[in-house]
């Protein structure tokens, strides 16, 4: 006999894919912190052994020669445990010089009871100190080589524990500027949505977003764009960032007897809202508030249950005049967030104005061959 209730779900492909969502968020959120706990323990080991061996180094007047001395003693007595490479050590002694003697280190880092429903300002957020305990070797020396900003360091700490990023996809966010991008969309959001939910919504959208693992050239056609992102769906999700559950392409909506389609449409988990995705070629034009604003308002109708919070919509453009995208939004009525694109980082400014330019090279290349 048919269950009535699997085929309600099965005939609610949003529902059951929110359901969906959020079970395998659960599931990747518990086994990202298990992991986490029981690196606990060995990042304060190493804590204390850094300690030790920069409070002798102080007090006996020993060099830095102690070091590979005590990893050859080490692999000699205790040649079943890892880890103790005269690198590693001094990345140990490192590691307790730029963090001091850490009592905090002794307490983890407390979490909301729920983090989907709880405000970002539910909790006092954790000290430099706290995080480190909470990730990764590997991270924590990636951190210290890479990020000499206190500041900025707390940040890819912060987001690290939140988003369960790998040692890998920390290397990528940083080479990315991640920092930089967070929470920079423009957007309507304050004037839209309740406070509390305006600070998530806006934390929770970049600008610009970096697609770099598409191989597109110019000319290109929106819907290839949109094709290559959910073919590099798992690349195009962590760009969005933490929350983001795939919900369709090309979602058929109907309105009065005719045909619409969305883009791409999403399910954000800590938001708990569906957010609307409009990719467009080229510069940002007012029209297309106006669109993004026709689409959320049937989403809400038709696909919005009662628990859900107003849907949000962001418009992805390669360009965007800030002046003319406030304006567009400014009597909007739905929260909406216009961002822009690249399909490679661009150079940065002190190291792009270093390089040559075509004139100069031509010149370059004259004198040699008139040598």
């Amino acid at each position: 006999m048919s269950d009535p209730g699997l085929l309600q779900a099965l005939n609610s492909p949003a529902s059951y894919a929110r359901l969906l969502a959020d079970v395998k968020s659960r599931i990747r959120s518990a086994q990202t912190r298990a992991a986490f706990a029981a690196n606990r323990e060995l990042i304060l080991l190493y804590w204390d052994i850094g300690r030790m061996i920069g409070q002798r180094q102080a007090q006996e007047g020993w060099g830095a020669a102690v070091i590979p001395r005590l990893a050859r003693d080490l692999k000699n007595e205790l040649s079943g445990v890892k880890g103790f490479s005269e690198r590693n050590i001094g990345y140990m002694v490192r590691f307790a010089r730029e963090y001091g003697l850490l009592p905090v280190l002794q307490q983890p880092v407390a979490k909301p009871a729920s983090e989907a429903a709880a405000p970002p300002s539910a909790s006092k957020p954790a000290t430099l100190q706290q995080l480190v305990a909470e990730i990764p070797w590997g991270h924590n020396v990636l951190l210290m080589e890479k990020v000499k900003d206190r500041d900025v360091r707390l940040w890819y700490l912060r987001q690290t524990l939140a988003q369960g990023w790998s040692r890998a996809v920390l290397v990528t966010m940083f080479k990315q500027g991640a920092h930089e991008r967070q929470g920079r969309a423009l957007t309507n959001f304050k004037a839209r949505l309740p406070a509390a939910q305006s600070d998530l919504a806006e934390e929770a959208l970049k600008d610009p977003y970096i697609f770099d693992f598409l191989t597109l050239e110019e000319p290109f056609r929106e819907r290839e764009m949109e094709t290559g992102l959910i073919g590099h769906l798992e690349k195009f999700l962590l760009e969005l960032g933490q929350g983001f559950a795939f919900v369709g392409r090309q979602v058929h909506l109907e309105v009065g007897g005719e045909d619409f389609y969305v883009d791409l449409l999403f399910y954000h988990l800590r938001l708990r809202c569906f957010v609307v995705i409009d990719l467009k070629k080229g510069a940002f034009k007012p029209e297309y508030a106006g669109k993004m604003n026709f689409y959320l308002n049937v989403v809400d109708d038709q696909l919005r249950h009662a628990q859900d919070n107003p849907s949000i919509g962001l418009i992805l453009c390669q360009d965007k005049n800030r002046i003319v995208a406030e304006y567009a939004l400014r009597d909007v009525r739905k929260p909406i967030g216009v961002s822009e694109y690249q399909l490679t980082r661009a150079l940065p400014k002190a190291f792009k104005s270093a390089l040559p330019t075509i004139r100069e090279i031509e010149t370059e290349l004259r004198s040699v061959r008139g040598r």
